[in-house]
């Protein structure tokens, strides 16, 4: 009779990682669909990573967008990234923020005449509405960027 009962078991346990593994496999698609996309969701809250293929799609978002231009040899830009993405989880839903590498994607830069780094461009509904070049504490870049919202 135990054995029968561990029969019974095991086709249940059967069955069930068979649904278990269809949910997984719908799960890890989403997941790829998403990064393959390079996009988050606008409810993201850590910034986006931007590229030279992405930007134009990015910027035309609805409402406010601040763009990182940085480097990872850059000093400055390492001690604005913690800031950026304190503010990413502050303003979720409010400001989509983005990090472009200038080393990887130097069409956006020229483009944009990125002079020196870090430099973060706010787009608002597609067009620039700010400039702010070098870094600087949370207080003052929050203060340039929600008067903004």
């Amino acid at each position: 009779m135990f054995n029968a009962v561990i029969k019974i078991f095991e086709g249940f346990v059967l069955e069930e990682d068979e649904e278990l593994e269809k949910i997984k496999r719908i799960k890890l698609e989403k997941i790829i669909r998403k990064a393959e996309s390079g996009l988050a969701p606008d409810k993201a809250n850590k910034p986006i990573v931007v590229n030279d293929s992405n930007f134009e799609e990015v910027i035309k978002r609805k409402g406010l967008v601040a763009i990182d231009f940085w480097a990872s040899w850059c000093a400055p830009c390492r001690m604005m990234a913690p800031i950026i993405d304190e503010l990413a989880k502050d303003y979720v839903g409010k400001i989509t923020f983005g990090k472009l590498n200038v080393d990887d994607n130097q069409e956006m830069a020229l483009k944009y005449q990125i002079m020196s780094i870090p430099t973060i461009l706010v787009f608002k509904n597609g067009e620039i509405v700010d400039r702010i070049v070098g870094a600087m504490p949370k207080k003052l870049l929050e203060q340039r960027l929600v008067k903004h919202l």
